[in-house]
């Protein structure tokens, strides 16, 4: 299972659910806007920090955002 491809296409179809921007996201993160479109892209992983920041902005477990099912 590639849960890296999973946990992109999470963070984009999570982020337009509720609404958010890019920027708005990134901004709650405390990255640049660059940053986490590259997570969104699958260019780059998210910190520990941020895994678990972006599994409380949205409510979800670790698993549900990496679509570990």
């Amino acid at each position: 299972m590639n849960y890296f491809y999973n946990l992109c296409e999470n963070l984009k179809v999570l982020r337009e659910r509720y609404g958010y921007t890019q920027k708005q996201v990134a901004s709650k993160l405390n990255i640049t806007y660059q940053s986490y479109q590259a997570y969104e892209r699958g260019v780059a992983v998210p910190t520990l920090a941020n895994f678990l920041k972006l599994a409380d902005i949205y409510d979800i477990s670790l698993d549900d955002l990496i679509g570990r099912r």
